[in-house]
């Protein structure tokens, strides 16, 4: 995979030395743009724990939290999953998949993304 998917999946120390090294200066505005946007995707996930619907959020919640993840690790995980039915809502204009949503998050904490790795 090119340089951009290799500081995506190294996480944020590698993006912030990305940063760094350019003299960025969109590093707040992506932060605090992050922030909302995991403000939205923990409001989604906690909507379907509330709903029970699709009841597998739950399962997966308790599951990870049983396996030594914290609430904030376990939510951001689930989040990995909705991430990825916004995007393709998003990019590719097709509706939510229930069915790749739940596979996913059936695979936590492996990362939907790493799949073909």
């Amino acid at each position: 995979m090119g340089q951009r998917g290799d500081v995506y999946r190294s996480g944020p120390a590698r993006l912030n030395k990305a940063l760094d090294s350019k003299n960025c200066d969109v590093r707040e505005e992506m932060e605090e743009g992050s922030e909302i946007a995991q403000a939205a995707i923990f409001e989604i996930i906690e909507n379907q724990i509330r709903d029970n619907n699709p009841r597998e959020v739950k399962q997966t919640l308790e599951r990870l939290l049983s396996e030594g993840q914290t609430k904030e690790e376990a939510m951001k995980l689930i989040g990995c999953a909705v991430a990825v039915e916004i995007f393709e809502i998003m990019k590719y204009k097709k509706p939510f998949n229930q069915s790749r949503y739940v596979e996913n998050l059936s695979k936590l904490p492996e990362m939907p993304w790493d799949e073909n790795e």
